[in-house]
């Protein structure tokens, strides 16, 4: 538990109300109850706060007009980011291990930190280091050589390929293969044949990776994954692709072989990036967008079709089937167009 004015001290809030409220958790506005902190980021839900039965809420000076009565608050300048900050120093997530279950195997080789914790059936190849205060859930593989950061978090079934280097206080969540091979093949007369992936992949410190996504070692340079960049579940991230610092990458996108993504980027759900080619910093993609080529200013960008009435689709269909006919026919217009230009203009010259 926080007492509100512990949690004003560390906001630098202003407290309304008793700064001697202690608050335990972290709820919406809808669904409060006594002892919970909220907070209000989006004017949509200012109805809420008449009818909020939390103790606390972090809000704007300008919305204190609406807030219940008898319900203290604390005034910030961004409530989101003091939800964030608020919901870190309440976090009650058991940790992922506690000491080194004996059923872990760890090679004679590895060198493990102080204050690691290492879950049942986990694995340290040979040669792997973890830093100081690492935590390995149940079931999570570290390959040879492999390099934990301080402080970073593996849980379960996480697999980590070797060589592969992870920066300190990252959170990797479960089912997440770091340093598989790239799709690297190359064809001869039909038969493809597999190029070893030689290089490896580097994250950088304070990122998290979510559950599923697959980041793939880089097939001779390495794979870099900047520092705190943060990647959604299900999300593919081919061999040799370089993430720069602070970019956010949302559930499903897929990312090709030899892209380089800026710094302070934002990939909605289910982006797809075309191979070899380079984003700036400060690009930002909405859902489903399909990036074919560089870009190279920042910007909000937009590619696919939103989804629409069946009738309606299958007529829009239709009609782009009959595209290059139509753009013939409008060519065709165009250069008789210029012809009756040109003979007028030789009309003109001859009176």
């Amino acid at each position: 538990m926080k007492l509100l004015s512990e949690l004003a001290e560390h906001l630098n809030a202003q407290v309304i109300g008793d700064a001697a409220c202690g608050v335990s958790s972290v709820a919406t506005l809808e669904h409060a109850a006594d002892g919970a902190i909220s907070f209000l980021a989006n004017s949509k839900y200012r109805k809420f706060l008449s009818q909020t039965n939390a103790s606390a809420v972090l809000i704007k000076a300008d919305d204190l007009p609406f807030l219940a009565p008898g319900v203290n608050a604390l005034v910030v300048t961004d409530p989101y980011v003091a939800f964030a900050l608020v919901a870190q120093l309440l976090d009650n997530s058991p940790p992922l291990a506690t000491g080194i279950h004996p059923s872990a195997i760890i090679d004679a080789t590895a060198v493990i930190g102080n204050g690691c914790a290492i879950g049942a059936n986990a694995v340290v190849s040979a040669d792997a280091v973890l830093a100081d205060h690492v935590q390995l859930a149940a079931g999570t593989v570290i390959g040879r050589g492999a390099r934990i950061g301080e402080s970073s978090k593996l849980w379960a079934n996480v697999t980590v390929y070797h060589n592969v280097v992870i920066g300190k206080c990252c959170v990797i969540h479960s089912g997440a293969v770091i340093g598989s091979d790239g799709f690297g093949f190359a064809n001869r007369a039909g038969t493809w044949l597999k190029i070893p992936q030689t290089g490896s992949v580097i994250i950088g410190d304070d990122c998290e990776i979510g559950a599923n996504t697959t980041i793939d070692r880089g097939a001779i340079a390495d794979t870099i994954i900047g520092n705190n960049v943060i990647i959604d579940n299900l999300c593919q991230i081919a061999h040799n692709v370089q993430i720069g610092d602070h970019t956010a990458i949302a559930g499903a996108a897929s990312i090709a072989g030899s892209t380089k993504i800026g710094r302070y980027c934002v990939l909605g759900g289910g982006v797809g990036v075309n191979g070899h080619i380079e984003i700036a910093d400060g690009v930002q993609m909405t859902g489903m967008s399909m990036v074919t080529r560089s870009i190279t200013e920042k910007g909000v960008y937009s590619s696919g079709i939103p989804a629409t009435t069946n009738t309606e689709w299958r007529r829009n269909t239709a009609r782009l089937r009959q595209i290059e006919t139509l753009f013939q026919r409008v060519k065709q217009l165009e250069q008789q167009l210029s012809q009756l230009k040109d003979n007028g203009q030789s009309s003109s010259t001859e009176d």
